[in-house]
């Protein structure tokens, strides 16, 4: 107390504050020197508290130090308990460089030290510099302790591709030595390597952090900018004893273990000429999976939604997910199926299975995504579906569904759609809140080294980009593997973010069991020929630690051979392969009960036009506080004119659309590229607040108080994934509009695997229906090439419709047509049409992908409008819009019979006009492609018996519809007629990129099509 009135007496005497600190330090010991406490100066530490205060500061400090020591700084406590000691109460601090990056600064370290560090004695330069360093080793190991781990079951690569070990690594490079090993350190807050001890020795640091770090697990989790994370993993890694496991959890590795490998024996005695892509050599993966299943159903999880590549699927299904043997055994056998569609491959199949998980005593719903041999191509397929089962679960926080994610390290590395689902994981629409990633690296991609085949140290980097734990383990220490196994869950559960597991194996028989591997990896194989399967192994360590006998290893051997050998025996029972036992989500009861050719009714009542349309044409509710911009207002007061004169534009029709499905309980999502407004400005389902950040407005999520849900979400600039992530989101449930639009209609180029292997294909290959709807927009505008075609030709090129075949004429011509297609191509003209269109997805009686070519100018031309009489009740989406002007009065008088589709329908019919051809040449559109609408094609056909026939398109000759519509036009004339082709000329680039040479193009069209 003295010494703080002394202090509060030189600073009233007129000394400056700001200069307080250094006079003190300078002039204390004659000036200040108290003589009850004999104190002299203040610590360091006193400068910044002084600069610019007063003393009464230090007064209340030291009242609160009396009070309670541990209430002050450390350095303040030496001091004042020094002072009270009669010993020196200020020591110098000593002259240090600048910290590095990775070193802690001097202010950090003093409190680990401890105030009786500081009392009674003076700390040199190296007792601090020793101190630093040692935290530097600490935090070394922490991020870079995975170079070194051992990781490589084979024990001849570098999971990083480097052999060098880290200089940080390497304690000599500290100045320590031999000498120092036993000296004790006190432990600072950032490593949990201690238990309950606070200081060690330097060797047990070492020892400990290389237990933690660089033995069988290599952890990358110190780029991760959360502290809170960083010690979460900390904690799990570094604590002593974080990995012992008791006898029965050791004996049920095994026993998992022993299934995996015995699936594999098995499947290769009885049949070892096929092809299964095995798991030979990454057995543990089957263990490691189990594990996350059952930490995450024991910590909440209900459902979990799995993909992954061919390589061990065949086991996965069996073991993980329990599918019946005898199932799988089938797929063996060579039979025909039973189900419609030409099936696929054993080891590209799907499943869902519903079971009670045995270690946690719970019911866990497991589904296997169907994927093709496009490797990743199924990572946002599992994603959409994912979120899709959270929102009709109500599962906002994903604590009840989650998704494991399986990949091979050449395509984790190498396949893009990787990247783009990563970058799915954060955003709001589309987060799945934690995807656990298991990597099952082969440490080869095929025949290629990794060397040659990634630049990036590990297969596993990609994942960095948003801030995912990377766990590097050896697949050939089981205890390690599900050591992390269980971390993984547990961060995905706690932190709701993505987690990886680096799987480090090796393929005992090269790509799969036909390929000799030894053409290209003869030292590799070599090595995997003397290597002991995992199995081996872990049993001979088990029996060494007197786990289990030798008796008991044979017996779960014994006892898993004799369930294979009983499935098969039924296997051989069966006749043909079932394919709905095959499917990842069924829809229970959307089938049942139905008329599969029956579809409902697309028109509705007018009330509920008006309605809407009002509603999507007014301001907010609060439209005083709410400032929307000037622009919208207009576009607002324009679509309520609309609305009274019973008239629709593009963006109305299909907001009615949208809005009539949410009102009869139907979810509708619409997502891509700029969606809430709209690529070309017409939508504007957000309006936003002009002064009010983040301030939005749904109207058509404000249409009824009970409605359904709608959900329009602008993405990620991503073709691939996003389309994947609305598929795998629009499989999960029928009776759902789920919408993907792209920004430009050739945009979708980059999503070709998701077009060509699971929308055209999937119903085919998998059973698997889908109501997916695509936008695509196009037409020539005389914008370049990449802005004006969506390769309409490669969609109507992949339709399975028959050119050759005109189905019978039946009531239900059209259904069944629907019913028999893969999927259905249209490209519309009146926003009525798009209207029902869209409504006749939910109501057919089945589900079947939409893809539009969507249009652009005609989003505003006057002449794309509809009347409310095109869509109220008794009205329906029109195959074909026939000719309904002056020609179709006289139809013996028209010379030529156009037909088109799409956008050139108005540059035909104008220049009719401006040529005064209006009786004498008939415009036909044809809105649905595919199916091919046979029938009414023949109707308009013979309705003009003297007509020249021709196709009329604007795209290239050949691109667009022509070589698709040709020979069905002549299936449907019999040979009787002929059919001429009118439009551009062939091209290799989709459109010039000349507004000048697209006009004279255009002309050119145009009078080629009115040429009588």
């Amino acid at each position: 107390m003295h010494r703080a009135k002394t202090l509060v007496t030189a600073i009233s005497a007129g000394i400056p504050s700001q200069k307080f600190a250094s006079w003190l330090i300078k002039n204390s010991p004659a000036v200040l020197q108290c003589s009850q406490c004999r104190a002299y100066n203040v610590p360091a530490a006193a400068e910044p508290f002084l600069n610019g205060s007063s003393g009464q500061y230090v007064e209340d400090m030291y009242n609160a130090w009396l009070a309670d020591p541990s209430s002050v700084h450390a350095s303040w406590d030496a001091f004042f308990r020094n002072s009270q000691s009669g010993g020196q109460g200020y020591i110098s601090p000593p002259s240090l460089a600048t910290p590095s990056r990775n070193e802690v600064p001097l202010g950090a370290l003093i409190p680990s030290l401890g105030g009786s560090a500081l009392a009674g004695q003076g700390i040199n330069e190296k007792i601090i510099d020793d101190h630093l360093a040692v935290q530097a080793i600490i935090r070394s190991y922490q991020i870079r302790g995975h170079h070194i781990a051992n990781l490589d079951p084979l024990g001849i690569n570098s999971a990083d591709l480097d052999d060098q070990t880290p200089q940080e690594l390497i304690y000599k490079n500290y100045n320590f030595d031999e000498n120092d090993m036993d000296r004790v350190f006190k432990l600072p807050s950032t490593t949990f390597i201690g238990g309950g001890e606070k200081s060690l020795p330097l060797r047990e640091i070492l020892r400990r952090l290389e237990l933690s770090y660089c033995r069988h697990i290599g952890v990358e989790f110190m780029f991760i900018n959360s502290l809170e994370q960083c010690n979460w993993i900390r904690q799990r890694l570094e604590s002593p004893g974080c990995m012992d496991l008791g006898p029965d959890q050791k004996r049920l590795i095994l026993a998992r273990l022993t299934r995996a490998t015995g699936f594999e024996s098995f499947l290769a005695r009885k049949w070892s000429s096929e092809k299964r892509f095995g798991l030979e050599g990454c057995e543990m993966l089957i263990p490691a999976m189990k594990t996350v299943i059952d930490k995450s159903t024991e910590l909440g999880v209900e459902s979990i939604v799995m993909g992954m590549p061919h390589r061990g699927r065949l086991n996965v299904l069996a073991n993980v997910c329990r599918k019946p043997l005898y199932q799988l055994f089938t797929q063996f056998a060579g039979l025909e199926a039973a189900d419609d569609g030409s099936g696929d491959v054993k080891y590209h199949l799907g499943t869902y299975i519903e079971r009670l998980n045995r270690v946690t005593n719970k019911n866990i719903r497991l589904a296997v995504v169907a994927n093709p041999s496009h490797l990743e191509t199924v990572d946002p397929v599992v994603e959409g579906k994912t979120r899709a089962e959270q929102f009709y679960r109500g599962d906002g926080e994903g604590k009840k569904v989650m998704s494991m994610l399986l990949h091979g390290d050449a395509a984790f590395a190498g396949q893009g759609v990787v990247f783009e689902t990563m970058h799915l994981s954060e955003l709001p629409d589309y987060t799945t809140h934690g995807t656990v990633h298991i990597v099952v690296n082969n440490q080869i991609g095929f025949t290629t080294d990794p060397r040659f085949s990634r630049s990036s140290p590990y297969c596993t980097d990609v994942a960095r980009v948003v801030n995912a734990p990377i766990f590097h383990v050896n697949g050939d220490d089981p205890e390690s593997v599900i050591h992390v196994c269980k971390i993984a869950a547990e961060w995905r559960a706690t932190f709701h973010k993505d987690v990886v597991i680096d799987l480090v194996c090796y393929r005992r028989y090269g790509h799969n069991e036909l390929d000799e591997p030894m053409f290209t990896q003869p030292l590799m194989y070599r090595k995997i020929r003397s290597t002991k399967p995992s199995l081996d192994k872990y049993a001979e360590q088990l029996l060494s630690e007197g786990v289990v006998t030798e008796s008991e290893v044979q017996d779960v051997k014994a006892k898993y051979d004799k369930i294979c050998e009983e499935a098969l025996e039924r296997a051989r029972q069966e006749t043909h392969i079932k394919y709905k036992d095959w499917i990842d989500s069924p829809w229970s009861g959307f089938f049942e009960g139905k008329d599969p050719l029956k579809v409902g009714k697309t028109g509705i009542v007018e009330d509920t036009l008006v309605h809407i349309g009002k509603r999507f044409s007014s301001p907010p509710p609060n439209a005083a506080e709410f400032k929307i911009h000037k622009g919208i207002e207009r576009i607002l007061r324009s679509r309520m004119e609309m609305v009274d004169n019973r008239t629709v534009d593009w963006a109305l029709g299909e907001a009615m659309a949208f809005g009539s499905l949410l009102k009869e309980g139907i979810h509708v999502r619409l997502s891509g590229q700029d969606v809430e407004r709209g690529t070309f400005s017409h939508r504007h389902h957000v309006l936003h607040h002009q002064a009010v950040d983040k301030a939005t407005y749904r109207p058509l999520c404000n249409l009824y108080p009970d409605q359904a849900p709608y959900t329009v979400c602008n993405s990620s600039l991503s073709e691939y994934g996003v389309l994947g992530f609305e598929l795998g989101y629009s499989m999960t449930n029928p009776n759902a509009l789920v919408i993907w639009e792209a920004q430009f209609g050739d945009f979708a180029n980059t999503a070709q695997c998701i077009i060509d292997q699971l929308l055209a294909s999937g119903q085919s290959k998998w059973v698997r229906q889908t109501g997916l709807v695509m936008l695509l927009p196009h037409g020539m505008e005389g914008q370049g090439p990449e802005h004006s075609s969506a390769r309409l030709e490669r969609f109507l090129q992949m339709s399975s419709d028959d050119p050759d075949y005109f189905p019978p004429e039946t009531e239900d011509f059209a259904v069944r047509q629907l019913h028999d297609i893969n999927w259905i191509i249209a490209n519309c003209t009146t926003p009525a049409n798009m209207f029902h269109l869209l409504r006749r997805q939910i109501a057919l009686p089945f589900r079947k992908p939409l893809v539009i070519m969507t249009p652009k100018s005609l989003l505003r031309h006057p002449e794309a409008r509809s009347s409310f009489d095109d869509m109220v009740e008794g009205t329906e989406f029109r195959r074909i819009i026939p000719e309904e002007g002056p020609a179709s009065q006289n139809p013996d008088g028209v010379k030529k019979l156009l037909f088109c589709s799409g956008k050139v329908y108005f540059d035909l019919v104008k220049a009719t006009r401006d040529l005064g051809l209006e009786n004498k040449i008939a415009v036909s559109r044809v809105e649905q492609l595919t199916p091919f609408p046979f029938d009414l094609v023949k109707q308009e056909c013979n309705k003009y018996p003297n007509a020249e026939i021709a196709w009329a398109q604007e795209e290239h000759k050949n691109q667009g519809a022509w070589t698709y519509v040709k020979p069905r036009f002549e299936t449907t004339l019999s040979g009787q007629r002929d059919v001429i082709y009118v439009g551009r000329p062939v091209a290799a680039s989709t459109a010039t990129g000349s507004k000048a040479q697209h006009l004279k193009e255009l002309k050119n069209l145009l009078d080629d099509a009115t040429r009588l």
